[in-house]
């Protein structure tokens, strides 16, 4: 039975310009977040650039060059910490705010914060606001078509994860500053400075983006265990991801109870952790001029705290160049792993690298699935990983030859470099410093694939998963 009532149609007379835009957009949203993600990421490293680009952005009082507004922008929306110029003298105090304005976007993730905004205007989430969000939070659900309900994060779920978002973000933060702002204080740290530093680190720490106020950087802090420790613990809070936090803040006591993922992760972490601090001891100890001339209790929480940074903290108390060949191939490899899953950590992520070790154990063993805490883990998820690894490899793969191309550095350096800026980590060689401005563009293009995600990335380039109703022939290649 018809109600004579049928909806305008987009750019009909009938519907205003305004709700056709957001009918617009609520179509493309459900098509497919991932693009939407990738869409807001550009138009924000646009405006930043454009903002960066202003005379009173620089400490000049000049137009900066193209190529150094738009990298800044891009490491700044990215939460990578490398740069192009002196981020502490090269940029006014309004500078600073679009740096920290902009670390904090970047670091909570645009597609959350807008979810939070959303949220806290409305009091309610709308479905697409569910997809946004659930979109930035589990990466698996940015496919078109069914995904499973046993993620870690569940659709129904998404406004509780927002909630766990902002307010771990705000707490963790103010507790950081809290703790550095009396050590700053003792270091001789003007008050006023003392605030804005220490707001400023917790918010680096935090982001894991490792930018510095100070043009020395952490070298008036390098003997303070309390401020470098202090910054540790703001940079592995939030390099395990928000559905961790998420979890831990429902159920810390019983661990029974977290899911795969959770554990995964935190023993992951934590293995990375002791595992990149005694490399780093055995190969550094000897080395006059970064561990070398330490004792032994100074030398173990210097290598915690290279082992902590070079997983996406990017801060730093030596000079990376003075590591030996040896520890920058393991910075390497640390900074490719990277931090959680939807944390404000890059890199190819620890559940991954979790999920391949536990797929060639079940392979070893002949099992048909993989197997972890008592739960079967999918294939999809397997295949998922090995895009992931296979797509970042890529990524640094032809980034680091159109540098070597350009800038004619030495290969470890350069390689460095190009890790650190898709693992949007910070730590440099220098290679970044003085790259010309082909090879900053490259970088700054590394940074985007970094942040934005392998997976957003493969996602946005399907426009769906197809179902094949046929089977054809099996044959085995030879593999090995």
């Amino acid at each position: 039975m018809s109600t004579g009532y049928s909806k305008p149609r987009i750019g009909s007379p009938a519907m205003p310009w305004y709700s056709a835009i957001g009918e617009f957009v609520d179509g493309f949203v459900r098509k497919s977040p991932s693009r939407f993600a990738i869409l807001v990421f550009a138009s924000l490293v646009l405006v930043f650039t454009l903002l960066f680009s202003l005379p009173i952005s620089t400490s000049s009082g000049q137009i900066a060059p193209l190529h150094d507004a738009f990298f800044t922008a891009m490491s700044v929306i990215c939460v990578t910490g490398l740069a192009t110029v002196d981020m502490a003298t090269y940029w006014t105090p309004f500078g600073h705010v679009l740096i920290y304005v902009g670390v904090q976007i970047g670091g909570l993730g645009v597609l959350t914060l807008a979810s939070i905004l959303g949220l806290v205007i409305s009091r309610r989430l709308g479905l697409r606001a569910k997809l946004m969000a659930a979109s930035d939070s589990n990466p698996s659900r940015m496919h078109v078509g069914p995904v499973s309900e046993s993620q870690a994060v569940r659709l129904g779920e998404v406004g509780n994860l927002l909630a766990t978002v902002a307010i771990s973000a705000l707490v963790i933060e103010a507790v950081i500053a809290l703790l550095l702002f009396p050590r700053m204080l003792l270091d001789g740290v003007g008050v006023g400075d003392a605030v804005w530093h220490s707001l400023y680190y917790s918010a680096m720490a935090f982001t894991n983006t490792g930018f510095s106020p100070n043009a020395e950087g952490l070298a008036p802090f390098a003997n303070d265990y309390w401020f470098l420790g202090t910054l540790m613990l703001g940079v592995f809070l939030g390099a395990i991801g928000f559905p961790v936090i998420y979890t831990l803040s429902r159920g810390l006591k019983s661990p029974r109870k977290w899911s795969v993922h959770v554990k995964l992760t935190l023993l992951t972490t934590l293995l990375l952790l002791v595992a990149g601090a005694a490399t780093f001891i055995i190969l550094e100890y000897a080395n006059p001029k970064t561990f070398g001339h330490l004792n032994v209790g100074d030398t173990i929480f210097q290598s915690f705290f290279l082992s902590n940074m070079t997983r996406s903290g990017g801060f730093s108390t030596i000079d990376m160049n003075d590591l030996n060949g040896s520890s920058l191939l393991v910075s390497d490899m640390l900074m490719f792993i990277g931090g959680g899953s939807a944390s404000t950590a890059g890199g190819i992520k620890v559940t991954t690298l979790a999920v391949l070790f536990l797929a060639a154990f079940a392979e070893a063993r002949g099992r048909p699935a993989m197997e972890a805490f008592g739960r079967r883990i999918p294939g999809d998820v397997l295949r998922l990983g090995v895009s992931v690894v296979l797509w970042g490899a890529t990524t640094v793969a032809v980034s680091t030859i159109l540098v070597l191309q350009i800038t004619k550095d030495p290969l470890d350096k350069v390689l460095f470099d190009v890790i650190s800026a898709f693992a949007t980590c910070g730590l440099s060689t220098g290679v970044a410093a003085d790259a010309p401005p082909a090879a900053a563009y490259v970088l700054a293009a590394t940074m985007f694939m970094g942040r934005v995600g392998t997976v957003t990335l493969a996602a946005a380039l399907a426009a769906s998963q197809s179902r094949m109703l046929y089977k054809r022939p099996e044959e085995r290649p030879i593999v090995g």
